[in-house]
């Protein structure tokens, strides 16, 4: 995953991911996206948007290159490999493990990013990389109720980050213990629900970011 240069952070500190609510307006979300993209030192944004409609994520899509690009963070796609060249995307974030990546970066070239989302599947994290994926994110990595009730643990990601090269990416469920504990052993966190469910998202994430130095 490519890095902005305008992220001034310490060299082993984790990068941040900012991933978008699942349903948004595009033009009311501007404005707050904005705000949080300049209080913290954001990687990269992820539109990660539940909506099938294709105008709408286009026009989503469209709405958030200019806020991002103007602060030259990359902007990714989730699932959507498709329109990343006609809508000058950064990259696609898949979310079915190694599915679909090795096709990804065929379709998309070696300059775009590609990532996996792997659950709690080393072996899928594995594969993921050796198909050519610029990253391995899992999770969640803190304690939630949804889904199968499993957990990405520590022990995997400090595993991962001792043997192998590909980054890592720690989401879902974060809270700002879990962050403080697992950022000696993660390269990025995504940080989605925990910002924008909160009352104030540039405060959440500002909260989120000083986490990172208690680990």
């Amino acid at each position: 995953m490519t890095q902005p240069a305008a992220a001034p952070t310490p060299p082993d500190r984790p990068q941040i991911v900012l991933v978008t609510p699942a349903a948004f307006d595009p033009d009311a979300f501007a404005d707050p996206l904005a705000a949080v993209l300049d209080a913290v030192p954001v990687a990269c944004l992820r539109l990660s948007l539940a909506s099938l409609d294709a105008d709408s994520v286009t026009r989503a899509a469209d709405r958030l290159r200019a806020v991002a690009h103007a602060r030259d963070i990359p902007l990714v796609i989730a699932r959507h490999v498709g329109l990343v060249r006609p809508l000058g995307l950064d990259g696609v974030h898949l979310e079915h493990g190694a599915r679909g990546v090795r096709e990804a970066r065929k379709a998309l070239g070696a300059d775009a990013i590609v990532g996996a989302f792997c659950g709690t599947s080393r072996h899928e994290g594995l594969t993921a990389g050796e198909a050519g994926a610029d990253y391995v994110a899992f999770g969640p990595a803190g304690a939630s109720p949804l889904g199968d009730g499993r957990r990405a643990e520590a022990d995997l990601f400090a595993w991962w980050s001792e043997m192998i090269e590909v980054p890592v990416v720690a989401e879902g469920a974060l809270g700002a213990a879990t962050v403080a504990a697992l950022a000696p052993v993660t390269d990025f966190f995504a940080f989605g629900d925990e910002v924008w469910n909160a009352p104030d998202p540039v405060a959440a994430l500002r909260g989120l970011a000083a986490a990172l130095d208690a680990g």
